[in-house]
């Protein structure tokens, strides 16, 4: 029977996901940036496949990100928690990290707080919504 992946790896797969996605590069082009196939990619980014401390400094070469990028937030092994809620799904997933993208490219400090406000609002409405039809 196949072991888990160690949280450490699926974290530090999962940010390079999130720094491939929010630098629009697929995982094709980060493979040849880096010397390996996008299938190789593919598994450091499940963490399936470990990523050697040599790899891990290319791969911070060619997404022109700090090494330590892979590490931020990482969680001790006492706190880690297998299971994320479904909101940091969100924010790893391609979705997430193509809205995080756009609305952080919005440069009116004023305006993305309107628009945060306004999605508050919509989220607040659909749970007063579910509420009510329990």
């Amino acid at each position: 029977m196949k072991e888990e992946p160690h949280a450490v790896d699926v974290h530090v797969g999962k940010t390079i996901r999130i720094q491939r996605l929010l630098r629009k590069v697929s995982q094709t082009e980060l493979g040849d940036r880096v010397g390996v196939t996008f299938q190789q990619i593919q598994k450091y980014e499940k963490g399936s496949n470990r990523v050697s401390a040599s790899m891990l400094v290319e791969i911070a070469g060619a997404l022109n990100v700090d090494v330590r990028t892979f590490f931020d937030d990482l969680s001790t092994p006492e706190t880690a928690n297998d299971n994320p809620a479904p909101s940091e799904e969100f924010v790893i997933s391609r979705e997430g990290v193509l809205l995080n993208a756009a609305f952080f490219s919005i440069k009116n400090e004023s305006l993305r707080k309107k628009i945060l406000k306004l999605v508050q609002a919509i989220a607040h409405t659909e749970q007063m919504d579910g509420e009510a039809a329990e």
